[in-house]
């Protein structure tokens, strides 16, 4: 079957983009990856899309979109599927210790999907710097930020996030049984796992309650070398250490240089070292 590629051109009136601020989240990085996308392609696969800031950027007509973050992945499908819904149930929700301390703690196995979803904006608006953190038992831990007047519930870009998925599948699932399923031929993966840590703190692995560790990292390499052998155009981010360069010593590895804006010292917040695999 002849593999039929494509080109981004789907367009909003008003621009959609990441709707959560995202631990290691790829917006200042666009213009950089950009340079690796290939001129056409079959579908758009990202396995670990968290804040989405490539697949936004790119608005692909063909995606597939994955994470194993199951009340993120609620939360893109409640946006493609009922918005309007959404909104008006964050329009309700106000910034205060008391209201986001008693949201936290809500169990969200007993919360239809469009509550699930609104608690998770409204966390990831109004918790300490952005930041998504679950502890062992998966639960959501992070303190209240302090904020004069947080955007809660930004009606546009959610409307505009909701229109750029509307072809989009979304999955949640383990990011080997995505690609499996659904990657061929022609098609275009960035893969943007949990980072490799280069220091004790500085670890991008908390947004499940599973990790990601050595071996992980090697068995994503072993599979990203079969989908090039495949015939599919793949990109992959990760740290800038000694580990990930051994491992992908047989790549082509571009080093650049990434703001970090989520760390408990705000003077901390320096320029470090990433990596592009192509």
């Amino acid at each position: 079957m002849p593999v039929v590629l494509q080109k981004p051109t789907k367009t909003t009136s008003v621009k959609a983009e990441p709707f959560v601020k995202w631990a290691g989240g790829k917006r200042q990085l666009l213009p950089e990856l950009r340079k690796y996308v290939p001129p056409y392609y079959g579908r758009y696969i990202e396995p670990f899309v968290g804040g989405g800031a490539l697949f936004f950027d790119l608005l692909p007509d063909r995606a597939i979109v994955n994470d194993s973050n199951e009340e993120l992945v609620i939360t893109y499908l409640v946006i493609k599927d009922n918005v309007d819904e959404l909104i008006e149930k964050l329009l309700e929700y106000e910034y205060c210790p008391d209201f986001y301390y008693g949201l936290r703690e809500k169990d969200t196995s007993m919360m239809d999907s469009v509550s699930i979803a609104a608690r998770f904006i409204y966390l990831n608006k109004c918790c300490f710097n952005g930041l998504y953190r679950v502890n062992k038992a998966g639960k959501f831990n992070v303190p209240m930020g302090r904020y004069v007047n947080p955007k809660i519930c930004e009606v546009e870009k959610l409307q505009a996030v909701s229109h750029a998925l509307q072809d989009t599948i979304i999955e949640c699932s383990d990011y080997k049984d995505v690609l499996d399923k659904y990657a061929r031929k022609g098609d275009f993966i960035y893969i943007d796992p949990p980072y490799h840590p280069v220091s004790k703190y500085s670890d991008f692995k908390r947004y499940t309650k599973e990790f990601f560790y050595e071996k992980d990292q090697i068995e994503l390499r072993d599979i990203i070398s079969e989908l090039k052998k495949s015939g599919c155009f793949i990109v992959a981010s990760n740290s800038y250490c000694d580990f990930i360069l051994d491992i992908y010593k047989d790549f082509e590895i571009d080093v650049v240089q990434a703001k970090r804006f989520i760390n408990k010292n705000a003077a901390d917040r320096n320029s470090i070292q990433e990596v592009i695999i192509s």
